[in-house]
């Protein structure tokens, strides 16, 4: 008889090809779990991104507030700030796949949703800024089980390059989804850039359906004293300390480019919804073109090093926006914001993750994600307040201060850890 048909269990775990898939950039995707999940995740992430060029671009059109268009960023990011620990405690208690099934049909819905209140025309500030928030929390459900479910899809030894390649696969989306965002609300308008992202989570779906990962062993906890567990261990690791504290302070800094972004490009570079699209697609093809050398560049320069040169890109990114008055002078600041960011989060990612015991991975992750995108979504409001006081250059160069000021003085009080320190094996 022939043998029954494999299911995606250990076999996902066993690479295609070769006995040992390596240590490359790429080794991964010789993993079939891992394949199919970065593929459907790619789309996922591509419907993403279009809808947050979608909302923001129309918040402009809403309102001439810029704290109001800088909320629409912290809409993202406050449900992860909020709601985050909790979803990591989640994460570690059930099935990391169930829980990702879930997220994703949430925000399928609430996407839905959306693009049929755009349609009809009904949509206010306050109304846009709820359905974004909406779509947050999913995003903050789903990304501690997402990050932690990645030792289920691959070796230990191909984890950074894992973690590295999910990075690339977020920043393909951002290359090519503004543009196509912005090409699609200038023909067909938001309703139907909504509508697009609500189509994208169908794919990971049935990817989630299809998965089938091997039980783990799962210590049930209650939700409160579970996150009091996760929250006690990264307090009591020095280590962990320090790089969330770093990730805190760099969240609030990078925020600013990312916030004022949609009224520099509307109000000071007077731009349209396409030229846009062209900032932020060029804002993910650096980060595209850098990922595959963070892994190689953190080796040679540690940790410390290469947020330090991530750290000086965005001095010189949120410096050059504040000065030009022409999109396309601008174009570099975007190429060079892009490299900048994959080498800082990507790092601070994978930092996090070595020197986390798997049994409370997801609280660890969760916590990171807390603190890191809760000083984005803080800086958020902080840069867009500035803005509507001082203007947007002011705004941009408080920004670049805050930037050098924090590091220099972070570097002493809150020293990164090095190679090897805390690391933890399991």
């Amino acid at each position: 008889m022939p043998d029954a048909k494999p299911s995606l269990t250990s076999k996902a775990l066993e690479p295609i090809g070769h006995p040992d898939p390596g240590t490359g950039t790429f080794s991964p995707f010789r993993y079939p779990v891992f394949r199919a999940i970065w593929i459907a995740n790619l789309f996922s992430n591509l419907g993403g991104t279009i809808q947050s060029i979608a909302a923001a671009w129309m918040m402009t059109e809403l309102t001439t507030s810029h704290q109001l268009v800088a909320l629409v960023q912290s809409s993202a990011t406050v449900p992860i700030m909020l709601f985050g620990v909790f979803a990591g405690a989640i994460a570690d208690n059930y099935d990391r796949r169930q829980v990702m099934l879930w997220a994703q049909i949430g925000m399928l819905v609430f996407s839905g949703v959306l693009a049929v209140l755009a349609y009809l025309d009904i949509l206010s500030p306050v109304l846009l800024l709820v359905f974004t928030l909406a779509v947050g929390i999913g995003t903050a459900l789903n990304s501690p089980a997402w990050q932690a479910s990645v030792r289920q899809q691959v070796d230990s030894k191909q984890l950074p390059q894992a973690i590295a390649l999910n990075s690339i696969s977020f920043n393909i989306a951002r290359s090519i989804g503004p543009a196509m965002g912005g090409v699609l609300i200038s023909i067909w308008g938001t309703s139907f850039a909504f509508l697009i992202n609500a189509v994208s989570y169908i794919g990971l779906i049935g990817v989630l359906l299809w998965w089938k990962p091997e039980a783990r062993a799962i210590e049930r906890r209650p939700i409160i004293p579970a996150v009091g567990a996760g929250i006690r261990y990264c307090a009591g690791s020095q280590p962990l300390r320090r790089i969330l504290v770093r990730g805190l302070s760099l969240g609030f800094s990078l925020a600013a480019y990312q916030a004022l972004l949609p009224t520099i490009v509307s109000d000071q570079l007077h731009g349209d919804e396409f030229q846009f699209g062209l900032m932020l697609g060029l804002f993910g093809i650096g980060s595209i073109m850098a990922a595959p050398f963070v892994g190689p560049l953190r080796r040679k320069l540690h940790l410390e090093g290469i947020l330090l040169l991530g750290s000086v890109m965005f001095v010189f990114v949120l410096s050059l926006l504040a000065e030009v008055q022409v999109v396309w002078f601008a174009l570099p600041a975007a190429f060079v914001g892009g490299v900048g960011w994959v080498m800082i989060l990507t790092s601070i990612n994978t930092a996090v993750q070595l020197r986390s015991p798997d049994a409370i991975l997801g609280r660890c992750l969760s916590i990171y994600q807390a603190v890191t995108f809760g000083g984005m979504a803080l800086g958020s409001w902080a840069w867009g307040a500035v803005a509507d006081w001082r203007g947007l250059p002011f705004a941009l160069h408080a920004g670049s201060v805050f930037l050098i000021a924090s590091f220099l003085l972070l570097r002493f009080v809150a020293p990164l850890p090095k190679p090897g320190e805390g690391v933890v094996r399991d």
